[in-house]
């Protein structure tokens, strides 16, 4: 008797692999900063709590806030979220940002 089984795996339809990351800037004072977010967990009651507390302790770093980025949901095909980072690596470059925030705790 010939029985045909699927199996799907637990981790999903793609796996990705950690690429590397940047290195640690030394200080963020005189650097420009990003504000990402995922519309998720009051990003905008909390990234200006965050705008307040950067400013506090590096006088010159300059932030780009959240609005002028795109929305980088959770939601949507890994080509669409691809697309959405693509979109945001595009503006922040644009932009100068040598940092991004790019998570709100929740």
């Amino acid at each position: 008797m010939n029985e045909t089984v699927e199996v799907f795996s637990p981790v999903g339809a793609e796996v990705v692999t950690k690429g590397k990351s940047a290195p640690r800037l030394e200080t963020l004072d005189g650097k420009t900063v990003g504000e990402t977010w995922n519309d998720d967990f009051k990003g905008d009651f909390m990234f200006p709590v965050y705008r307040e507390l950067l400013r506090a302790r590096f006088p010159g770093v300059r932030i780009i806030p959240y609005t002028e980025f795109p929305v980088s949901p959770w939601k949507g095909t890994p080509e669409h979220q691809r697309e959405v980072a693509r979109q945001i690596a595009k503006v922040a470059k644009e932009k100068g940002c040598d940092a991004l925030i790019s998570g709100n705790g929740g």
